[in-house]
């Protein structure tokens, strides 16, 4: 069996030579990339990452293996990629098919005969487990990144809700280090809960206790393990969410925050970002230093038909400040490969500012959804605005403002909804709608309007005669079955000049006056 599976391995990884000009490192969308876990080996960068497999409309992880990416230089842009390098079921005779979540390589130490090895510590559903969640992390070992791989401890995972000792959290994001003095350490965890646990030297065996970490503000998962001059640092997905948070303020997004601490185990300080928000609603950091500079490995949804369960592997430069003790990451500051100019557009709601009646808007909804571009056929409720509370109120506004006048006659906007027409709970498609615009003297309905359509299934437009404004909104009277109110929701709110311009697309300024 154990040569069956090696011989798997092998022929699967059939190497592709790649020159990319920049982020993601796949991008073509034949391929997606996902939970980077970089390390150095033999004298070369690699990143172990998942493969996204979902389809552009199923909101699930689709994750059946992983796959490596190599350079000797990043700033060369030239990568080799080894696709569909390890199944879980060809490594692990205890585990299930076609669950390769985030895992990490580390180069273990070195051996009496001067060889190294290399571990890979990989989250994988254990079949045949009556436990209440089945994620386990095993570890395989092999002579080469490339493989082929063999457990290394073929009667289950070292981590699990029963071994070593029962846990009641969802056992998935290993992270591993191996410290100056050669102690192991081991960090896992998800959904608020993370874990450490010192290893044996064997790289398999708990030594330590298994102890729940604290002082990591937000932590949500996804925890990467490093040191730097002494000090240990762990990365993470922070979902500290809220319209004032330095994390995010979206509850389904995450940042990529971080905490130090003066020993493996702690105690952990909360110390701030590392990555704000990407295009991916998770979030999932890997860190390392090679030939003297710091990458921090990340995924986006930027590849070509990418999205939250299509996400694609990124590399940027990790910089320093060592002017404070300890040393403070400066926030990375995403990079993206040449894109093409926008085609012009009559649609100039991306240069507006957006507010709504229900500001701060509630944390799972994000108000920049209204004016991103972006509509996709299964959404999650950060793309789009919302107004869903315990009690809705009968209406609700969403307004966009210019710097300066602009001038109109045209509005497209894309509704959502989970329940239907005249529903008086979840979110429903208005009962009505109508646009106003701010004339100097008060707001007043745009002049000359055509039908406001309510359906959900594409833009509804609207039509009217030409006005100039600065301040422009969309007033919806809630749906309801005359008890209580319906919620509201759109994902996208253009707004239409007479011709068509160069689009321009609004940075992180201050907001515009208030009309009046």
């Amino acid at each position: 069996m154990a040569s069956v599976a090696s011989a798997q391995q092998t022929s699967a990884a059939v190497p592709q030579e790649l020159t990319v000009p920049g982020n993601p490192i796949l991008a073509e969308g034949d391929y997606y990339s996902t939970d980077p876990a970089p390390f150095v080996a033999e004298g070369n960068l690699w990143i172990l990452a998942g493969r996204d497999m979902a389809a552009s409309d199923v909101n699930d992880f689709i994750m059946p293996e992983w796959q490596l990416l190599r350079t000797g230089d990043p700033a060369s842009g030239k990568w080799t990629h080894y696709p569909a390098t390890i199944k879980p079921e060809n490594v692990f005779a205890w585990a299930e098919e076609a669950r390769a979540y985030a895992g990490q390589i580390v180069e273990g130490p070195e051996s009496r005969e001067g060889a190294r090895r290399y571990y890979l510590y990989a989250p994988v559903l254990e079949k045949n487990s009556d436990a209440q969640d089945r994620f386990a992390i095993g570890v395989a070992v092999a002579d080469s990144p490339l493989g082929p791989w063999r457990d290394a401890h073929p009667s289950g995972p070292i981590i699990s809700q029963k071994v070593p000792v029962a846990n009641t959290i969802q056992n998935i994001d290993p992270t591993v280090l191996i410290d100056d003095d050669g102690r192991v350490y081991i960090y896992w965890g998800t959904f608020g809960q993370v874990r450490g646990m010192e290893l044996a030297r064997d790289m398999i065996t708990p030594k330590g206790p298994e102890q729940t970490l604290t002082g990591l503000t937000g932590f949500f998962e996804a925890p990467w393990i490093m040191k730097r001059k002494g000090t240990y640092y762990m990365l993470y997905a922070g979902n500290k969410a809220g319209p004032t948070s330095d994390c995010t303020p979206a509850v389904y997004y995450a940042c990529i925050a971080y905490g130090t601490a003066p020993s493996p185990m702690g105690p952990w300080t909360y110390r701030g970002i590392v990555l704000k928000p990407v295009s991916s609603t998770t979030s999932h950091p890997g860190a390392v230093e090679f030939k003297g500079q710091w990458y921090l490995a990340y995924h986006t949804a930027d590849a070509k038909g990418g999205g939250h369960f299509r996400r694609s592997v990124a590399l940027d430069r990790m910089e320093w400040d060592d002017s404070v003790t300890p040393a403070r990451i400066r926030t990375v500051v995403p990079t993206l490969r040449p894109q093409p100019p926008l085609p012009p557009s009559r649609n100039i709601a991306r240069s507006a500012w957006a507010t709504a009646s229900n500001d701060p808007v509630p944390v799972q909804f994000w108000i920049k959804a209204l004016n991103n571009g972006v509509v996709k056929e299964a959404p999650l409720p950060p793309d789009m605005w919302g107004s869903w509370s315990p009690a809705n109120p009968p209406r609700q506004w969403i307004e966009y403002r210019w710097d300066k006048p602009v001038t109109i006659d045209g509005s497209r906007i894309q509704f959502w909804n989970d329940q239907p027409a005249g529903s008086g709970m979840g979110v429903a498609p208005p009962a009505n709608w109508h646009l106003e615009y701010w004339g100097g003297a008060g707001w007043k309905p745009v002049p000359g309007a055509s039908a406001y359509g309510t359906a959900t299934d594409s833009f509804q437009n609207v039509t009217f005669r030409k006005i100039t404004t600065r301040c422009l909104r969309a007033v919806m009277d809630a749906s309801t079955d005359g008890k209580t109110h319906a919620a509201l929701a759109v994902q996208e709110w253009e707004v239409l000049a007479p011709k068509a311009a160069p689009m321009s697309i609004r940075g992180e300024g201050p907001a515009p006056a208030s009309c009046p």
